[in-house]
């Protein structure tokens, strides 16, 4: 995923079509929660024009995960459009925001380290495997748990204040 500018200025009036399949498994050791991740189809293409070159690409890929509930591995497909501007004249970079564009680092243009980087932002932070329902305690010792009120037992269900028991029948009496 690294041009030279010189080679990609070859393509200024037809742009550069981008098909390819980049290797990412160093992902694996900058992000505990990324335990695989196949290699990523990078697909879009490149207008370069004489003072900035417009990357606008699908990076799609599947990432193994683990189960937020029971540490299993969980496949997780993603698919990542991105727009990265890179300004061939830095001294013109003071006109857009930092976040909004890329340099070259000397004459060479790298995608690879923000494809990273849109992947690690990927990662989901709960994810849940199929078989985790299966490992959901619903009861303990001395508790339980309920979904909604009317599945709780007689015994269980909240208590009027005896304060405030007239007041349950305000709303139901006719003398209105």
């Amino acid at each position: 995923m690294k041009w030279s500018i010189i080679q990609l200025q070859k393509h200024r009036d037809r742009g550069l079509e981008i098909d390819e399949k980049v290797d990412l498994t160093e992902l694996t050791t900058l992000d505990n929660d990324i335990r695989r991740i196949s290699p990523v189809h990078v697909t879009g293409r490149a207008d370069i024009r004489h003072d900035q070159i417009v990357f606008q690409v699908k990076a799609m890929g599947e990432m193994i995960v683990p189960c937020s509930r029971t540490l299993v591995d969980v496949p997780y497909p993603f698919e990542i459009p991105l727009t990265e501007r890179f300004l061939l004249k830095p001294e013109e970079g003071e006109f857009y925001e930092t976040e909004d564009v890329h340099l070259p680092e000397g004459n060479v243009i790298d995608l690879r380290p923000i494809l990273e980087e849109a992947i690690i932002l990927e990662v989901p932070m709960q994810i849940f495997s199929e078989e985790a329902d299966k490992y959901v305690v619903q009861s303990g010792n001395n508790w339980a748990f309920y979904e909604d009120e009317e599945e709780l037992p007689e015994k269980e269900k909240p208590a009027v204040d005896p304060r405030l028991a007239e007041l349950q029948n305000f709303f139901s009496s006719d003398d209105e």
